[in-house]
């Protein structure tokens, strides 16, 4: 079991981590985490809801993601509320004493999730949550050492030495534990370091000898990561997006200390980014395309706009105030928790205005999910299933209407683009999840036609319209997370933003979105590899 002295310390990467290397070295591993706390989330094949770190955790093991690996998901709704979701199904909205409250019901369903998953995987790589010395919830507590006793874990404590007081915060850790959860430790980690190790020794030999553990490894801290974060408090600490251009080569891996041209290798044989992309892009002029994604309070599943890091001559910018929005060529509005209180937000904030004025001007705007309903007329909420009031007006930039019901639709979709004019066309088939509460209809009026036309949810042929999109091709909504990892989409869709912004098309050579992927994660597992001693990982689970 990963457990962390505190919050974002890196222990969702470090469990993806070892989720590889555990993979490539021939075991049967998948990852667990009993309660997870996140706005992003994924739809599993059967339909059902869990946080994403828990999926890219899977996708680093190479199985497929199930809802077992995060039994309880909390999606915060405000300061003191979540939607609370069990094995993948909502079961209401909790505030934080009501749940509290309930926590000893959910002790036989994880225990239940993590045995199944135990009888078909050689080993379960746990993660913990927040920190385990949190007293105040150490009572009934069922995701870090309450966990840890439930399945005979023995712990990783990982810190983040990049904030400072690391070394206290391992002690002070330890400190308020009891007698039996300090022996269930059984090492440290450091994440997050830069600079010379050698200067960092007689730190580490002394907490040694003050806690009578061993420091099992310092990882360096890891530029331009790539791997899907747990939540937004991920762009609060590095807004990676904005800066990403500017200090980087585009297509540099997750490296230590910024290097730059990094080959990465893989068990099948060595690959080479600009092998793939080549190296002629422009990062410093006008030659490049620049997205604005706001970022709203309750922004959720904001991994749909990773893969565009990896794109060359491509900026994202996540922004909350008006004045720095700026004239992008593309502005997407993304997924919300709560649709309603993030529209009444960007409003008070002036944001809202500066949308309407971009899209008057010919600007792009994507709306996506929440994002989407947004863009519409009217959203009605006669069940108070978001907020208090019954409805609110819309952006007025499609001529759309939403309603929100009380049952939540999950499915992973197929779907294919209809034609538009004034778009460009896209002739494969494309795949993404929906995740939402209202249903949006446009009544055939003349001023939209819908986005997409959906074949298959999960697994069932159906056909369903979804989205909408202007007639002048300006503006467009849809439901669809996921829907810029398709490679043909987001190629065509960029191609479509430089010739409006005069340029040139990018020669045909974009991301592969699943390659990747792939070498992210092997590049983060020979990073960890490499800084880390794994034979000590290995006698802790007495494995040869």
């Amino acid at each position: 079991m990963i457990q962390g002295t505190g919050s974002h310390v890196g222990k969702s990467v470090l469990v993806c981590a070892l989720c590889r290397i555990l993979k490539q070295d021939g075991y049967r591993v998948a990852p667990f985490k009993a309660q997870n706390m996140a706005l992003n989330s994924f739809v599993t094949r059967d339909g059902k809801e869990m946080g994403r770190a828990q999926v890219a955790q899977a996708e680093a093991a190479g199985i497929e993601p199930i809802v077992e690996m995060n039994p309880i998901l909390l999606k915060p709704t405000g300061d003191c509320g979540s939607q609370v979701i069990v094995m993948g199904k909502p079961i209401g909205n909790m505030t934080a004493k009501e749940y509290y409250q309930r926590k000893a019901d959910f002790v036989s369903i994880i225990k239940d999730a993590y045995d199944k998953l135990r009888s078909k995987f050689d080993i379960i790589v746990i993660e913990g949550a927040g920190s385990p010395a949190e007293i105040n919830l150490k009572d009934g507590d069922i995701v870090n050492m309450g966990m840890a006793e439930m399945a005979s874990a023995p712990v990783l404590l990982v810190t983040d030495i990049d904030r400072g007081g690391a070394f206290a915060w391992i002690v002070g850790t330890l400190e308020l534990l009891t007698t039996n959860e300090r022996d269930r430790i059984k090492g440290i980690v450091f994440n997050k370091f830069r600079g010379d190790k050698s200067i960092l020794k007689p730190g580490l030999d002394m907490l040694e000898s003050r806690i009578n553990k061993p420091v099992l490894g310092v990882i360096p801290y890891m530029h331009n990561l790539g791997i899907d974060d747990e939540d937004s408090v991920s762009l609060e600490f590095n807004n990676k997006f904005t800066q990403y251009r500017a200090e980087n080569h585009p297509f540099s891996p997750p490296c230590e200390g910024g290097e730059i041209g990094v080959v990465i290798k893989s068990k099948s044989a060595p690959l080479d980014i600009e092998q793939l992309y080549g190296n002629d892009t422009d990062i410093t002029g006008n030659g490049f395309v620049d997205i604005v994604v706001i970022k709203l309070p309750r922004i959720s599943n904001f991994t749909d706009f990773n893969i565009f890091t990896h794109e060359k001559d491509v900026r994202v910018r996540f922004i909350d105030k008006a004045s720095d929005i700026g004239k992008p060529d593309l502005l997407v509005i993304p997924g919300t928790k709560n649709t309603i209180e993030d529209l009444i937000y960007i409003r008070e904030r002036g944001i809202s205005g500066e949308i309407t004025n971009l899209a008057r001007y010919g600007t792009m705007i994507i709306g996506i999910c929440g994002g989407y309903q947004m863009l519409g007329m009217q959203i009605n909420d006669a069940h108070h299933v978001e907020s208090s009031k019954d409805s609110t007006q819309g952006l007025g930039l499609l001529n759309t209407v939403t309603t929100f019901a009380r049952e939540k639709q999950t499915y992973q979709v197929k779907a294919r683009m209809l034609e538009h004019g004034h778009l460009f066309p896209v002739d494969n088939e494309l795949v993404g999840y929906e995740i939402h509460m209202g249903e949006t209809t446009h009544n055939g009026h003349n001023s939209v036609r819908p986005f997409a036309r959906i074949t298959e949810r999960a697994g069932t042929t159906v056909d369903i319209l979804d989205g909408c999109v202007s007639l002048n091709g300006n503006v467009m909504g849809t439901y669809i997370h996921g829907i810029f990892d398709n490679d043909e989409f987001r190629s065509k869709l960029i191609d479509y933003l430089r010739l409006k912004k005069g340029l040139k098309p990018s020669k045909g050579r974009y991301a592969d979105f699943k390659t990747i992927k792939e070498l992210r994660y092997n590049e983060l597992a020979a990073i960890v590899h490499r800084n880390i001693n794994i034979t000590l990982v290995y006698d802790m689970l007495n494995l040869s």
